[in-house]
């Protein structure tokens, strides 16, 4: 199978299972400055060793866990909400922000949802509009692979559950497996806040989540796939991170990732069918 580059969302990805480590640092060196990363080196890691543990692990997983945005979905929950909101550049720079580590995320998260100040009707409007979710290419039939095998499949998340629910049914992952955020409203519709109570809405709340699951649940293997900073920080209590960069390339998660794969294509290449 041949290596092609592809556009998404504006920039080159590469696609396809063969493509080379030089065809892999050609890619990150042409995007560097569409990324802002010129001047970084990608060459620092021996990922080799960690990307066979990585894939040992996946086919051996008791429990594989899903970030959402740009991992699962082509979007940004949030983003999406800021578009609808009229706030899209400032809340983008937050996001991006608290992806690449640089905020404590329940600070951005405050500062997001302050921004739109989300009703109750303009929220129903928002996901009116927006359809079906847009899911990554490959992600659905990694989810299908993953509960033939016995695996049990979790959507973790900084975003909100509103969104995500449907996001879970069509990929069949119940609904208490599913760990997001709340955005609360008065009794007039208003926005009230978010429900600080849930572990996803502050710094470190994944590897929370992974710890609460591991006590409750008895996981052995469990694997952790996103695509940004706080994905990474899920790793321990999982044994291994998936980092993607399907969507968007984070040189933190790219150089710290047990395994950094651009297409889901090449996690089906390794995990077969049941």
């Amino acid at each position: 199978m041949e290596c092609v580059a592809v556009p998404v969302r504006g920039q080159r990805q590469l696609r396809g299972s063969s493509c080379t480590v030089l065809l892999a640092a050609g890619f990150l060196f042409l995007a560097a400055p569409l990324l802002g990363l010129e001047g970084r080196t990608f060459f620092g890691r021996s990922p080799e060793g960690s990307k066979a543990k990585a894939q040992r692990i996946l086919l051996s997983a008791d429990a594989v866990c899903f970030d959402v945005d740009s991992t699962v979905v082509e979007t940004e929950g949030i983003d999406l909400l800021a578009k609808c909101h009229k706030v899209e550049e400032a809340v983008k720079n937050l996001t991006r922000n608290a992806m690449e580590g640089n905020v404590k995320f329940q600070d951005a998260l405050a500062a997001r949802l302050d921004l739109m100040q989300p009703t109750r009707h303009s929220l129903e409007e928002c996901l009116k509009s927006e359809g079906k979710p847009r899911f990554t290419a490959g992600v659905i039939e990694v989810v299908r692979r993953l509960h033939a095998r016995g695996t049990h499949v979790f959507l973790v998340s900084g975003g909100f559950r509103v969104m995500i629910e449907p996001i879970a049914e069509e990929l069949k992952i119940p609904q208490d497996r599913i760990f997001a955020n709340t955005i609360l409203f008065d009794e007039e519709g208003n926005y009230a806040g978010f429900d600080e109570t849930e572990p996803t809405s502050r710094d470190g709340g994944k590897p929370a989540v992974l710890k609460q699951l591991k006590r409750k649940r008895g996981y052995k293997n469990m694997v952790m796939v996103g695509d940004g900073a706080t994905d990474l920080q899920a790793r321990p209590p999982a044994k291994v991170f998936i980092g993607f960069g399907g969507i968007q390339i984070r040189e933190k998660v790219y150089q710290e990732a047990d395994w950094f794969v651009l297409d889901f294509k090449e996690v089906l290449d390794v995990l077969p069918e049941a």
